[in-house]
Order: C-alpha cells, then sequence, then structure tokens
C-alpha cells in the first residue's frame, strides 16, 4: 500500500503542508486552516493512503517553484498534481487552472464557464476544498462586486498574493 507522504514547509506566504502520493502532488495546502484535518482525512480515504511525515523529490521542486513565484519569476507551474476529490470538485479544480495569472473571476464565472450559473454555492464550496493552494489558483476568485472574500489562508495572504500577480487595482494597495 502506498503512503500519502506528508511535509509541513515555512513558504514565502506562510506555513505549508505539502503531500505527495506516488508521484503526484496530492497537497499542498495552509497548515493552519481551519479544516485542515478533514481535509487530510478526505485526501487519505480518496486515495486509500495513510498519512505519513517523510521527504519526497517533489517537495523540493515544489517548495523551488513557489519561491520562484514569490519573487516574481515563475507565472505557471509545472508539478504533476493528483486531485483528490469527487468529480465536480476536480471539474472545478480544473476551471480554477485555467483563470489566467494577474487576472481574476468569481463564482458566479467560474459557475457559468462550468456550464450552471445556479451551481455557484457548489462552486464555492469546491473552490474551498481545494487542497491545492496557490498552484491551483483559488486565490484568483473574488466576489461578484470585486471583494476578496473566503480564503483558507487568510484574506491578507489572498490580497497579498493577488498583488504580487498585478490583480489587483494600484489603489487597493492602500486599502
Amino acid at each position: 500500500m502506498s503512503a500519502l507522504i506528508t511535509q509541513t514547509w515555512k513558504s514565502p506566504f506562510g506555513h505549508l503542508t505539502l503531500g505527495a502520493f506516488e508521484d503526484q502532488l496530492c497537497l499542498c495546502d495552509w497548515t493552519y486552516r481551519k479544516m485542515r484535518t478533514s481535509v487530510d482525512q478526505r485526501i487519505s480515504k480518496i486515495l486509500d493512503a495513510p498519512l505519513t511525515q517523510g521527504d519526497h523529490p517533489l517537495f523540493e521542486q515544489t517548495k523551488t517553484q513557489l519561491e520562484q513565484y514569490a519573487q516574481g519569476q515563475r507565472k505557471h507551474f509545472d508539478l504533476p498534481l493528483r486531485f483528490a476529490g469527487s468529480t465536480f470538485q476536480q471539474s472545478v479544480w480544473e476551471a480554477l487552472l485555467r483563470v489566467p495569472y494577474g487576472s481574476t473571476s468569481s463564482y458566479l464565472e467560474l459557475s457559468k464557464s462550468l456550464g450552471d450559473a445556479k451551481a455557484i454555492r457548489a462552486v464555492a464550496t469546491a473552490n474551498g476544498a481545494n487542497a491545492l493552494a496557490i498552484l491551483v489558483p483559488c486565490h484568483r476568485i473574488i466576489g461578484a462586486d470585486g471583494s476578496l472574500v473566503g480564503y483558507a489562508g487568510g484574506l491578507s495572504t489572498k490580497k497579498r498574493l493577488l498583488q504580487l500577480e498585478g490583480a489587483l487595482p494600484q489603489m487597493e494597495l492602500f486599502a
């Protein structure tokens, strides 16, 4: 039986828990998020793999790419990702990957892109269940009115990520 290997890391944005299963990254999530235990349990159950602390070659690649991103040297990640969620959740996470660096979208726009404007609550819930923070850019989803809403890493981190990408108007820098 393969294990889900995990490790915590103090990234330039805050503490992240990284997780690799076989040769894919399935976890890059905020260590201190409210749903940490339930997210870990969901992934472990779906992959049918116990969690164990350790090291994996993907962790160094992930750290390097996130550090490059933090320095403005990387706009796209090229890590092998493994989504651990329902078919619907996976479709939302795939849609998040299509939101370009330096731009934002709303939950409504994301719902429409998936073919059902009425699925906005389900899309928001799936967005919140994303366990691959930054890599699958759920931070690029904002309220329809342009407000920064819900983010497992905290709204200040969301704002910082969007500022790094140039996705917020300059006046937001002083708000």
